[in-house]
């Protein structure tokens, strides 16, 4: 027998029933099924879904992101001490404010909405605050049903990319997502195995749970196999075999072997895949709407794998890509010797996608949550509906709630009109409202403890841990010989110059003054901030293309360049630059080399850069991803040995990624970088070859001994 849980209310009465206590959430003073925490979540879902009514059932069903009121500008739009955003958002205000935004209060109480998504950076107490306060207004309405608070990933060192990278710093903070398939995977190459994937899901969970954020739109077990895919940076790489693995253990991580009231539930994102892009474009925008799988038997050998240990791991649901299967530019694929048949819908809006090969084939059993703006933005293949026949082309393919709308009116109207029965809107809530029973947020974790929030997100053990993969993550591409690990000698006789580079100029002086603390903070280097005088030049990369919401002029550029002229895909010209200054970059390294001194140079891969144009000039080469500064300061100087591998193939040139004028690339869409030479042509070889012969290939990566 389950043992009584701790309960606490803010509004409503607890009532004793046999001995036992239990929240009275609807009032009546009587114990419902669905108080009842003896029950199973989903006896307790279905029979709370009988008491509601069709506005709460339809209110259940969407999800929008909302602010705490310590990011509302204006104090006269909070209440409750500053704590909640009242302010109204007016249509078109904002990019997912297609209709009117209301405040909080409103939200919660009149609008019935019970999802939302957080994309605000604030502290673990003020975060924790923010969520107690939610539920204390949902547990003042008529069934008393909590809020379930979503976010995208917060544990990665990252900067800010709405909608993908909302929030870092606050929690332990780790290397990119990148970073960690680079850790973990050499760690397998040395005999290993992808044990930093769980001890990083474990001490995430810890701190989600502590601040009150129960659900996470995460991970990508996307498999990268079009490189220009802009999204690179949030994978786990180009290996499928690696991508399930970790997939699989961070679900373990977060959720536990069941879903649980210690549980972050998982979103797993974005199915079938979304690495078989056209060329790279994205489709969050119309350039990029579209799947191609030109290679017989490329969906089932290299993307639905991680999705299929996704399912394996019981994840609690499954987020489709916005983008359609392409019946043009691809073969027939099959899964287990059965044809796939395409529709050229949004997989969000593909029953089969869905149904058949989600739910029926791979054995699905959580529930399905839409991208963002898939209504009334990215509707590939359904544009020409109106937004109610949307909702139902979307509910009755098999998705159960929608993401980033607060547009209850066409949802109802398509129901109203029949074109979603009830009994599939029942079934959408019973899936929904499981989840949330299942972590406790009806019983006792409703509200939790702002000050054990602090303790918790504070733990040293969770920022060592950090710290330790971010040594782990840094990746030796080429070393020429004494270049790495700098000796005793050098470190104790020779002066050092440091500079960050990046696309933004003035982020790179701050970037730069970083790199110089942690690097001075080591003790080990004698800086000097004239690379004149310098004998070793420690440089930092940190190159940018493309947009995340729009498509760039021509194809997203991969070569690390400056002012490159270019030809848009309407023919005219135009101009690419991924890092600025590489001019200076450049006289750095000769300068420095011709007085008989060493290039140390550091990539940030965040996509699979073409390094032609800066790996010439350097001695040492290493790939970092998104990591911190002093974890690469430990490795130069030996005191770590390295342990990093390439996630992910680097081209060799545009020569290998080059788009004839029907738009069909040189290299296959649908295949990692691994596997590509099987399909190039005569005399072409995707990946890099440095000067010493280091050829960069997904599991690339140099290694040394260091002094104990």
């Amino acid at each position: 027998m389950a043992l009584q849980p701790k309960l606490e209310t803010k509004v409503k009465n607890i009532i004793e029933v046999d001995g036992l206590k239990f929240k009275d959430l609807n009032g009546d003073g009587k114990l419902n099924p669905y108080e009842d925490w003896r029950l199973s979540p989903e006896e307790r879902a279905k029979n709370l879904v009988s008491l509601m009514n069709l506005d709460e059932k339809v209110d259940m069903m969407l999800i929008n992101t909302r602010q705490m009121g310590l990011s509302q500008k204006d104090p006269e739009k909070t209440s409750h001490d500053g704590i909640l955003d009242e302010g109204i958002v007016e249509k078109g205000e904002n990019i997912f404010a297609v209709l009117k935004i209301w405040g909080t209060t409103k939200t919660i109480e009149e609008m019935n909405i019970r999802h939302f998504i957080l994309r605000d950076n604030w502290s673990p107490a003020e975060m924790a605050e923010w969520v107690n306060k939610m539920n204390e207004l949902a547990e003042g309405t008529r069934l008393g049903i909590p809020v379930l608070i979503t976010s995208n990933s917060r544990n990665e060192n990252t900067e800010f990319i709405f909608g993908m990278n909302d929030a870092a710093g606050i929690f332990s903070t780790w290397p990119g997502t990148l970073g960690l398939a680079a850790a973990a995977q050499g760690d397998i190459k040395n005999g290993q195995d992808a044990s930093l994937i769980s001890e990083f899901a474990k001490i995430a969970r810890r701190e989600w749970t502590a601040t009150g954020i129960r659900k996470g739109y995460m991970y990508m077990a996307d498999t990268v196999t079009d490189p220009r895919w802009q999204r690179t940076y949030g994978t786990f790489g180009e290996d499928p075999v690696f991508i399930s693995d970790a997939i699989g253990r961070l679900i373990d991580g977060f959720q536990g072997k069941t879903l649980g009231k210690d549980s972050i539930a998982m979103t797993t994102k974005h199915f079938p895949g979304g690495g078989a892009r056209e060329n790279g474009f994205d489709p969050h925008y119309e350039e990029g709407k579209w799947n191609l799988y030109p290679t017989p038997g490329s969906l089932e050998k290299y993307h639905l794998p991680p999705f299929q240990a996704a399912v394996e791991h019981g994840t609690s649901s499954i987020m489709p890509y916005y983008s359609m299967p392409s019946i043009e530019k691809s073969v027939v694929q099959q899964f287990e010797g059965e044809d796939i048949p395409y529709e050229e819908v949004g997989f969000t809006f593909n029953h089969y996608f869905i149904q058949n090969l989600l739910r029926d084939q791979l054995g699905f059993k959580g529930y399905i949550n839409s991208d963002s703006g898939i209504i009334n933005k990215m509707s590939w293949g359904v544009e020409d509906l109106s937004d109610a026949a949307r909702f139902a082309k979307a509910v009755n393919a098999g998705t159960d709630i929608i993401a980033d709308t607060n547009d209850i009116g066409n949802l109802k109207e398509a129901i109203e009109k029949g074109w979603i029965s009830e009994q599939r809107i029942d079934e959408a809530n019973i899936r929904l409202l499981t989840e949330m029973f299942a972590l406790g947020l009806f019983d006792d974790q409703t509200y939790v403890d702002p000050a054990q929030a602090t303790e918790v997100v504070q733990t040293k053990q969770h920022w060592d841990a950090a710290y330790e993969a971010h040594k782990k993550t840094v990746t030796i591409l080429k070393k020429k010989q004494q270049t790495l690990p700098l000796t005793a000698y050098q470190l104790a006789k020779q002066k050092f110059y440091v500079e960050v580079f990046h696309k933004d100029s003035e982020r790179a002086k701050d970037y730069t003054e970083k790199a110089r603390k942690e690097c001075d903070a080591l003790g080990q280097f004698t800086l000097t901030d004239a690379y004149e005088e310098a004998d070793v030049a420690i440089l930092f990369l940190h190159p940018k293309s493309g947009d995340y919401f729009n498509a760039t002029p021509g194809l997203l550029e991969l070569e690390i360049c400056e002012n490159k002229p270019l030809t848009a895909l309407d023919g005219t010209s135009y101009e690419e630059t991924t890092l600025s200054n590489l001019a200076h970059f450049k006289a750095i390294a000769e300068n420095v080399r011709t007085r008989g001194g060493k290039v140390i140079t550091s990539v940030n891969i965040i996509l699979p850069w073409i390094v032609k144009n800066i790996e010439p000039l350097s001695d040492a080469l290493i790939a970092g991803y998104d990591t911190f500064y002093n974890a690469q300061f430990e490795v130069i100087a030996g005191n770590y040995k390295p342990v990093g591998v390439l996630p992910l193939t680097l081209p060799a040139s545009d020569a290998v990624i080059a788009v004839d004028q029907d738009g069909n690339c040189v290299s296959r869409n649908d295949v990692p970088g691994y596997d590509k030479d099987l399909y190039m042509p005569e005399g072409l070889t995707y990946a890099y070859q440095d000067e010493n012969g280091n050829v960069y290939r997904l599991g690339h990566g140099l290694t040394y001994e260091v002094s104990k």
